[in-house]
C-alpha cells in the first residue's frame, strides 16, 4: 500500500466562509474588475463594489422573503452572471445552495428540491418554470426567474425590490453566523446507478479547494490582467470552484453558455486561461485537424501534430534536440500560431478535469504553446484533489495532491483520498456515507497508482474493470482514448465483460461526418445507418481501432467494432452535462447491439 501527503502553509478560520472572497476584494480594492459582463459584443467590467452591492441587494430580498439560515435554495440555470452572483447572495443570507443543472429532466428536478427539502428556487427562464410548475408538492417553494416572465421582473429585481427595507448590516450578520464548518452547497450526483446522492461541501471544504490551488505554482499563472471565459454549468463543481479559484487569484471571469459559438467568443473575449473537459479538447483537435484536411493540408497538420507531440515529451524528459526545435519553429509560424489564434491569442494554459485527457492530447497542446494541466478530483472531493502545474508535470498523470491533503492506493489498486477538499458525507444518507468513508479516507472507486514524487496516475474505474471469459482484466479508458483521436470518431464505448473478446461500439460525429461523405464520394443525404457496412467507412473505424490496439496486449486488444446510427448526447440520455458516457445507460439501451457482436 502506498500513500503520499502534501502538507498546507495555510489555515482556514472557523470563522471563514466562502462570501469572504468576494467582500473582501471589495472592502480592499472596490474599483478591481471582477466579472466581465457582455453586453452586445463588449465584455464590459463589473467592479468589486457593484458586484458586492448586487449580492447584497439579492441576499437583503431572501432574508425578507423569509430565507432562514441553513435554509436550502435551489439553483436552477445555465452558466451566466446571475449564477454567480445569487450563489454568493444565497450564502451571505446564511442558505444552502443546490445547484441543478439546466438541463435536467422534471423527475431529476424533483428529486432533487424534495430529499435536499428546498424552500426557494431560483430559476432561469420560461421552460424551466414549466418543469418546476408541473412538480406536484411544491406549492410552498418560493419560485424567482432570473428571465422576466411575461408581465413580471426577473428574480434579481424582484430580490432586489423586496430587501429595500432591510439594512445592509443584517446581511453582515447573517454572513457572520456563517462558519468554515456549515455545509455550502449540495451537490447531488449524476446518479447513473441509482437515485441521484446529494454530496454535502463545506464552506472548508471549498475554501481547501481554493487556497490549495493557489498554494503551488498555478498561482504563478493566475492574477490580475489575466481573463477566464467559463463555459461549463456551474452546476457542476469543477466549474464552480475554478470560479472562486479565478475570483481569489484577482482573474477576471466572464460567463458564457453557447458553447456552439464558443470559439468565435474566444477571438473576442481573449482568455488566459481555459477550463474545459477532456471532450472539448478532443473536438478542438479533431476539428482543426479535419479542416486542414479538407483544405488539402492534412500531411502539413498531421507532420505538426507529431513534432508538437514530440517536442512537448522531449521537453518533459528535458531534452530537445536541435532538430526537433527547429521543426518546432517551423510548424510554429505554419500552423500552432493560427491555433492559438483561434483560441483568442491570449491563451496561457489550460485546465482539463471531469475525465482523462489522455497524454497524447496533454503532449499536443503543451506542444503548440498552450500547456494543458489535467487534474483529477470528483463531486466528493470539492473538485480538483491533484493537479499538473507549472514545473511540477507529468503529461499523463493528474498531478500531484492539493497542499492539505494525502493519497493512498489500496491493496486492491483502489485509490483513497483524505484531506481538506474531502467531503464528510451524503444529505441524510448515511449508509451511502458508510460505504464511501473509512476513518476519513474516501474510496473513489478509480484503480490507480501513485509515484515517489506524488504523481498519480488513474488508470480506469474499478466498476468499469472489463474481465473477459478468459479472466483478462482490461480498462477500457486508454484504449477509447486513442479512438476518439480520430476526427470521424464522436464516441467509443469498449465492451467485453464475461465475453470471450473485447469489442467496441463506436458512434461518428455528426460534425465531421459531412465532409467524410464529400471526400470519399458519398451521397451527400446518405446517414449512418445508410452506411454502416460501407468498406470506406468501415476502414476508417479499423485505422482507429487499429491505432488503439497499439497500446495494448494481443489478449487485450478490440476484436469487432459495431457503429451506431446515433451519437450519444444527453438529450436522449446517454451523456451526462459534462459530456461523460454514461457506460450502463449505453450497455442496457444497445443491448441488442452488443449481443450481435458476440453472435455474429
Amino acid at each position: 500500500m502506498s500513500e503520499f501527503s502534501v502538507p498546507a502553509h495555510f489555515s482556514i478560520s472557523e470563522n471563514a466562509n466562502c462570501t469572504d472572497i468576494i467582500f473582501r476584494i471589495a472592502e480592499r480594492e472596490p474599483d478591481k474588475v471582477v466579472f466581465r459582463r457582455k453586453e452586445g459584443s463588449d465584455w464590459v467590467p463589473v467592479r468589486a463594489a457593484e458586484a458586492a452591492a448586487q449580492i447584497t441587494a439579492i441576499a437583503k430580498g431572501f432574508i425578507a422573503e423569509g430565507i432562514s439560515p441553513g435554509d436550502r435554495v435551489a439553483l436552477l440555470s445555465r452558466t451566466r452572471l446571475e449564477w454567480s452572483l445569487v450563489d454568493f447572495a444565497i450564502w451571505s443570507a446564511g442558505a444552502i445552495t443546490v445547484p441543478i443543472y439546466d438541463s435536467s429532466s422534471g423527475p431529476q428536478v424533483e428529486w432533487i428540491m424534495k430529499d435536499s427539502g428546498a424552500t426557494a428556487i431560483v430559476l432561469e427562464d420560461d421552460g424551466h418554470r414549466a418543469i418546476v410548475d408541473a412538480i406536484d408538492g411544491l406549492d410552498e417553494v418560493r419560485i424567482y426567474q432570473i428571465d422576466a416572465p411575461a408581465g413580471g421582473d426577473g428574480a434579481v429585481g424582484v430580490l432586489t425590490a423586496a430587501g429595500v427595507d432591510v439594512h445592509d448590516d443584517e446581511v453582515a450578520k447573517r454572513r457572520a453566523t456563517v462558519g468554515s464548518a456549515d455545509p455550502a452547497t449540495l451537490i447531488y450526483t449524476s446518479g447513473t446507478t441509482g437515485r441521484p446522492k446529494g454530496c454535502e461541501l463545506t464552506h472548508a471544504n471549498m475554501l481547501s479547494e481554493v487556497y490549495g490551488v493557489l498554494e503551488g505554482e498555478m498561482r504563478t499563472l493566475l492574477g490580475p490582467g489575466k481573463r477566464m471565459l467559463m463555459f461549463l454549468p456551474l452546476a457542476h463543481v469543477l466549474a464552480r470552484a475554478i470560479t472562486l479559484v479565478a475570483i481569489e487569484a484577482g482573474v477576471e471571469v466572464g460567463h458564457y453558455a453557447d458553447t456552439r459559438t464558443l470559439v468565435p467568443e474566444f477571438a473576442n473575449f481573449r482568455p488566459s486561461l481555459i477550463l474545459s473537459v477532456p471532450r472539448v479538447f478532443e473536438k478542438v483537435y479533431n476539428t482543426a485537424r479535419q479542416k486542414a484536411h479538407d483544405e488539402g493540408k492534412g500531411k502539413i497538420f498531421d507532420a505538426a501534430a507529431e513534432t508538437a507531440i514530440e517536442y512537448s515529451a522531449a521537453g518533459e524528459r528535458g531534452s530537445v534536440g536541435l532538430v526537433l526545435k527547429l521543426k518546432h519553429a517551423v510548424f510554429d509560424r505554419l500552423v500552432y500560431g493560427k491555433l492559438r489564434a483561434a483560441l483568442g491569442g491570449q491563451c496561457e494554459l489550460a485546465i482539463s478535469g471531469g475525465a482523462p485527457l489522455g497524454a497524447r492530447l496533454g503532449h499536443f497542446f503543451s506542444g503548440i504553446g498552450i500547456p494543458v494541466y489535467e487534474g483529477y478530483g470528483l463531486t466528493e472531493t470539492t473538485a480538483a484533489f491533484s493537479v499538473n502545474t507549472p514545473g511540477a508535470v507529468k503529461v499523463g498523470t493528474v498531478g500531484k495532491p492539493l497542499a492539505g491533503n494525502s493519497v493512498r492506493i489500496a491493496d486492491d489498486g483502489e485509490v483513497m483520498l483524505r484531506g481538506g477538499v474531502v467531503f464528510d458525507g451524503y444529505w441524510q444518507n448515511a449508509e451511502a456515507t458508510a460505504s464511501a468513508l473509512d476513518d476519513g479516507w474516501f474510496h473513489t472507486g478509480d484503480l490507480g497508482s501513485v509515484d515517489g514524487e506524488g504523481f498519480i496516475t488513474i488508470t480506469g474505474r474499478k466498476k468499469e474493470l472489463i474481465v473477459t471469459a478468459g479472466g483478462k482484466n482490461v480498462s477500457p479508458a486508454g484504449l477509447e482514448d486513442v479512438i476518439r483521436a480520430n476526427a470521424l470518431v464522436s464516441q467509443a464505448l469498449v465492451i467485453g465483460d464475461a465475453k470471450p473478446f473485447i469489442a467496441v461500439l463506436i458512434t461518428i460525429d455528426p460534425e465531421a461526418f459531412p465532409a467524410w461523405k464529400e471526400r470519399n464520394g458519398k451521397p451527400a443525404d446518405a446517414t449512418v445507418t445508410d452506411l454502416m457496412d460501407d468498406d470506406d467507412l468501415r476502414a476508417e473505424v479499423q485505422s482507429a481501432v487499429d491505432e488503439a490496439n497499439k497500446t495494448v496486449s494481443h489478449a487485450e486488444a478490440i476484436k469487432k467494432f459495431r457503429i451506431l446510427p446515433d451519437d450519444f448526447t444527453e438529450e436522449t440520455g446517454e451523456m451526462t452535462p459534462t459530456l461523460k458516457v454514461k457506460r450502463n445507460v449505453v450497455v442496457q439501451k444497445f443491448a441488442g447491439d452488443i449481443e450481435a457482436i458476440y453472435t455474429k
